[in-house]
């Protein structure tokens, strides 16, 4: 994604009266360096809790960034200069996660005895 800016319209706190702001989209990414390191810290978390194939199959074919946040300009970088990953933005990124949840409901009744009751038991394992 590249550098945007946008108007934002709202109530001035100090003023109550209505007021414009231009605010760019790396300003948006310097108030958002805080949750974007914690989605990080979850990223690192998830590699070292991936077995050793995965990860190898991760570092080269790199992490697709999902949802409307991976829009959000310079995100994509903040992920791989920490990971040391490729990453790259989804194909409609703010639609494809609940598109794909949708296509899934197809094969849920197959996946039952399968992925959800794994996942199940070792979340029973950990309580």
């Amino acid at each position: 994604p590249e550098e945007v800016s946008m108007t934002v319209k709202g109530r001035d706190v100090k003023t109550g009266l209505p007021r414009d702001i231009l605010v760019t989209s790396s300003e948006m990414l310097e108030l958002l360096s805080r949750p974007a390191r914690l989605i990080v810290d979850e990223i690192l978390n998830v590699l070292e809790l991936s077995s050793p194939e995965l990860v190898g199959d991760i570092s080269k074919n790199g992490i697709v960034l999902t949802g409307g946040g991976s829009l959000i300009w310079g995100m994509d970088r903040i992920i791989h200069d920490r990971t040391e990953i490729p990453c790259m933005v989804a194909d409609n990124a703010e639609s494809c996660a609940a598109l794909g949840c949708g296509k899934s409901l197809k094969w849920i009744n197959g996946m039952q005895e399968g992925t959800i009751n794994i996942a199940r038991r070792k979340l029973m394992k950990e309580q």
